[in-house]
């Protein structure tokens, strides 16, 4: 039997750390896969050894994003209205009218909102955005590619660009089977499915019981529990350096134990820095007590490019070493602040050479715990707020934070005044927040974590035999 051939959609750069910066291409190959990677992402993976089709000047009709963001606030309105839950408000972001290009839009999506504001306006939605992308060049460029290459398959690394319509749309016109994976825990509350395919490749049952219910036209049977390949490399033992090798090179102290600040964007968290501060403020209380003896490497959200940190790390910089992660920039949006595949180990390092991580709510909860090491999150706001209208209690309110099976799965910082104490016991005692972290992680992401990228092409053999 010939080689099944894969197209890996590349509707821009998020997709490059799980699917081409793994193991996921070599276990495709050894499954005998003949896989091309469809690039829209500006870098170039024949240096990696990939075969690559890039797309050239990839352009969405002028009106989709105005029916994009109409239908996200359309679906939020509905699920607040199904669920009396008003967590979904959080989820939208205010209309932009920084120009008149961008003012349009807004303009255009608000009218959309009020006129297709039900479920049968929603499905008008969902159709318009189908019939304009039909119309556009790129769909029939992508046309043209499929028709040549004819794929039996193509897998959608991103569920949310617009981007990513037209090629999918074209495939379904070829009669060629399609898949999308949902890129983050997070998403399918926050209504960003934007791509609408065959199949649907998932972290977890949590996930999948997501999916079913905030998209009712998707069935059981279209559905694969996968995992993510985002944790894979933190069990490449082979990507690990020695402590003195890592130390050395980005100028630690060997002497010393470290902590992680893990940053923010600046809309997730405004006062960022300031928590770093009463981090860094709360290690010197604790370095007094026991002589020098703890620092904190500080890891910049890789979109993150502001200078807020500045003050506070020149203030502390016989505490704080910075390592940046190896992301490169290149254009202006945070879609296009792109992942390098040195990072994948730089970040695998810095979590086996720190003791915890502090941040804010994210996922490096999981990061951490894959190599069994607890996480603290930040639970307090700041005395002069520089976004009066931002606060921690939004954060966690999101309805991600509700598959957390115990309180104590991470370290609650509640006060700048608990951080002594807090890390201090994270330190010394933290066996039962690392396993009700290790509980949660199984609920969000489908274990063994190691053998995502396995699964997801075992499904993506099951669809090509037509198994399913």
């Amino acid at each position: 039997m010939p080689d099944k051939k894969i197209f890996i959609l590349l509707p821009d750069g998020v997709g490059l750390r799980n699917f081409a910066f793994s193991n996921f291409y070599e276990i495709g190959l050894e499954k005998n896969f003949d896989i091309t990677y469809w690039n829209n992402t500006p870098f170039d993976l024949t240096g990696l050894g990939f075969n690559e089709i890039k797309i050239n000047n990839a352009k969405s009709n002028p009106l989709t994003d105005s029916y994009k963001n109409a239908r996200k606030h359309i679906e939020l309105n509905l699920n607040i209205k199904k669920e009396k839950d008003h967590v979904y408000d959080t989820y939208r972001f205010p209309f932009s009218y920084k120009n008149i290009k961008i003012a349009l839009k807004s303009y255009i999506a608000r009218f959309l909102i009020s006129l297709y504001n039900s479920e049968k306006g929603l499905s008008k939605v969902r159709e318009k955005i189908k019939n304009g992308e039909k119309k556009t060049d790129f769909y029939k460029d992508s046309l043209k590619t499929l028709e040549i290459e004819r794929p039996d398959f193509i897998f959608c690394t991103n569920q949310r660009p617009v981007l990513a319509i037209a090629p999918i749309l074209a495939a379904k016109e070829l009669k060629i089977p399609t898949g999308t994976f949902i890129f983050s825990w997070d998403n399918l509350p926050k209504a960003t499915m934007v791509v609408e395919t065959d199949y649907y490749f998932v972290w977890s049952e949590h996930m999948k019981s997501e999916l079913l219910k905030y998209y009712s036209y998707i069935n059981e049977n279209q559905i694969f529990v996968v995992g993510t390949p985002q944790f894979e490399g933190h069990f490449d033992k082979n990507s690990i350096i020695d402590k003195v090798e890592f130390f050395n090179k980005y100028k630690l102290d060997l002497s010393k134990k470290y902590i992680c600040y893990s940053g923010d964007d600046i809309t997730t968290c405004p006062d960022d820095a300031q928590y770093l501060a009463d981090v860094a403020d709360a290690l010197r209380k604790i370095n007094e007590e026991n002589t020098n003896s703890l620092g904190i490497i500080f890891r910049r959200c890789p979109v993150d490019f502001s200078n807020r940190y500045d003050k506070v790390l020149e203030r502390n910089k016989d505490l704080i070493v910075s390592i940046d992660p190896n992301w490169k920039k290149i254009g202006e949006e945070w879609n296009t602040v792109l992942p390098t595949k040195d990072d994948v180990s730089l970040l695998a390092n810095t979590i086996y050479h720190t003791e915890m991580v502090v941040n804010l709510g994210s996922s490096m909860v999981f990061d951490y715990i894959c190599f069994k090491k607890p996480c603290a999150f930040i639970n307090y706001d700041v005395t002069n707020r520089i976004d009066k209208n931002w606060s921690v209690s939004k954060i966690y309110n999101y309805i991600h934070f509700r598959s957390m099976p115990d309180k104590k799965s991470v370290i609650w910082l509640n006060s700048a005044d608990e951080i002594v104490d807090k890390i201090k016991s994270g330190l010394e005692q933290n066996d039962e927040i690392v396993q009700n972290a290790q509980k949660w992680f199984e609920i969000i992401n489908q274990h063994s974590p190691e053998k995502a990228s396995n699964r997801i092409w075992q499904a993506i053999e099951s669809i090509a035999d037509n198994l399913v």
